[in-house]
This record gives C-alpha cells, structure tokens and sequence, in this order.
C-alpha cells in the first residue's frame, strides 16, 4: 500500500489559523488529539483493525511519532493530551525533544482523571475520575515535568456542577495561581449537561477575575446540544475547543455513516467526499468554534480528516439524537 501524503496542506492554508480565545496564540483550526493512541484500549470504533495485534508500548510510541509527524508537516499546530491518556505526555515530550524547533506547537493537557489500566486491554477499570486539589497538585507536576513550556492549556477534565471544583476554594486558588504564571485555563466538558457546567465556568471567579478562558466540549451532528452554551463562551472571549467530532468513530466509514444508506453515509456519496471529513466541517462551520480536535489513530485517518478544511458549503443532513440517548450510547461503548 502507498504511504499516505502527509505533505498534504490544505486548498487555503491562511484559513487553518485561528487565536486560541481573545487573548490565545494563534494556533490550526484543526488539531490533534492523543486520546486514541497514548494507550492500548479506548472506545474508538474499529481498532483492531487500526491498531493490529501489537499494543506494545513501543508501537504506540512509534505510532504516535508517525501521526505528530504527518500532522507537524501537514500543519496542525495544536495538540491535546491528558494525563489519563496513558503515555500520551511522554509520548508527545519525546517527540519535541526528537524534533528540536517545534515552537510554534501550543499543547493543551488536562488533569483530574489517573490512567489506571496497567497497559492492559482486559483491565476492568481503565482510568479514575478525582478533581481534588491533591490531585490537581500531583497530575500538574507531572504534566510540567514532561512538557515543561511547551504547555499553553491547562484544563479540568470533565467538569461537572455536581464535583464541587467551582466551589472548591483552594482549589480555584490553586488554579489561578497557574494563571498568573502565564498558563491559559479550561474546561472540558462530556455527558447531557455539558451546558450547566460551561454556564458555571463562566461565572467562576477569583479575586474579581474570571478563572478560565477555554472550553473543550462534545459537538457533533448527532449531538449538538451544547452549542447555545458554546456561543455564549465564545462570545466571552474564550476559546472552543470540539471533541469528539466523529461521535468516537460513528461517524465514518467504520461507523454508523459506512452504511450508504444511511443519511450521513447518503450526503457523503453525493457529495463525493468522506463522511468524517464532512462530520469536521460541520462543526468548522461552526461561528463559535475555534479548534476542531482530530483523535485520528493512522495517518491515512488524519489525511481523511484534514480534508474538512476543503469543504466550502455541504449538505449536512440533521441527524440529531436526544442528548440523553446519545450519551447513553457512548456510556455503553466497550474499551478495546
């Protein structure tokens, strides 16, 4: 098989930059995310057949190197990591040090959950959620041991009203410290009140000032729901951040849209263009976003998925599924 292009850039590459919030570095409109390849399992649809047989630690450390290359050449200049994302710092830490001038790359991590899977696919609990200070503490230790200045975006990992981190004093204390050092602050956002948890964020504050500048949140075709909450943090000021632009997979061709009956699948033959590459341009089109996240596992996925930079207007059918639904889907899917 040939090797994919990855000196591919897009038709207009001026119009894959944008300022990461008000005050952010300027960074692609698509980036890279390392949440599918900085450990063996993750519920990403169709990875046996991406990943192989090999989940060795080397492979995926190789393959990681492989994407940040064809995503550096192809001009992506931001990527996501978390420490939950197995060795995906590590990975990532190294790849700066092989590449040396890397400094226009802006790294986004987050803190709050710990992988605990052991580098193993049957481990019964792949990672731990826990917003304390104590971990805050310790995850952002070790995030700064690995990524040193390179780190720009420092965020809560799936915030909740319900966890307690806005009223959380010392916490918030904690994190404005960090602010004040010249790191930017966010949250991301997951499950059917991600629009409760942005509208709080937005009210946090520390000493009169507003505590976080950034949302990283789930936005696709099938589940749109936090957009109103996502114009009003763009309106803010702040950066938008889109996860999960691909539902985790369902929509591409290894996925619900691979059915050419189905409406995602149907727009994506008429228009001659991949489904996932179509699922990115609709939340690029997006007023409000400013980055749109690709958690791409090869490279032949990435090229596909830089192609959304190509798409003027399109069809998007709308495929909406109650909020609810959806991420009980998503709750269900299997790690693998």
């Amino acid at each position: 098989m040939l090797e994919p292009d990855v000196r591919w850039v897009p038709a207009d590459s001026s119009h894959n930059r944008t300022k990461l919030g008000r005050d952010g570095p300027t960074v692609s409109r698509i980036g890279l995310g390392l949440a599918a390849i900085g450990r063996p399992a993750y519920i990403t649809a169709n990875r046996a057949a991406d990943l192989g047989n090999d989940r060795s630690e080397g492979a995926f450390r190789e393959r990681t190197s492989k994407l940040l290359d064809a995503a550096y050449a192809a001009g992506v200049r931001y990527v996501d990591v978390a420490r939950s994302y197995g060795l995906a710092e590590e990975f990532l830490s190294q790849w700066i040090a092989s590449r040396g001038a890397v400094d226009d790359l802006v790294i986004g991590s987050k803190w709050g959950y710990t992988y605990v899977g052991g580098w193993d696919l049957s481990a019964p609990v792949q990672e731990v959620k826990d917003l304390s200070l104590a971990t805050f503490e310790r995850q952002y230790a070790e995030t700064r041991a690995l990524l040193r200045d390179h780190l720009h975006l420092y965020q809560v990992h799936s915030l909740t009203i319900e966890s307690g981190v806005l009223e959380d004093g010392p916490l918030l204390a904690a994190l404005a410290r960090c602010r004040r050092d010249g790191l930017l602050l966010g949250i991301t956002t997951t499950g059917p009140k991600q629009a409760d948890a942005i509208g709080g964020a937005l009210e946090a504050r520390v000493d009169g000032v507003p505590l976080f500048s950034s949302v990283q949140a789930t936005w696709n075709v099938l589940e749109p729901s936090a957009g109103p909450a996502l114009s009003e943090a763009f309106a803010a000021g702040w950066a938008v951040i889109v996860k999960e632009a691909v539902a985790n997979g369902r929509l591409t061709r290894a996925g619900d849209a691979g059915d050419p009956e189905s409406p995602l699948g149907r727009a994506a033959a008429a228009s001659g263009l991949a489904p996932d590459a179509l699922a990115i341009a609709a939340a690029l089109a997006q007023p409000w976003a400013s980055v749109v996240l690709s958690g791409a596992a090869t490279v032949e996925q990435l090229i596909s998925n830089l192609h959304a930079l190509d798409i003027g207007a399109a069809e998007i059918p709308d495929i909406a599924e109650p909020a609810e639904a959806y991420w009980a889907a998503r709750s269900a899917r299997p790690w693998t």
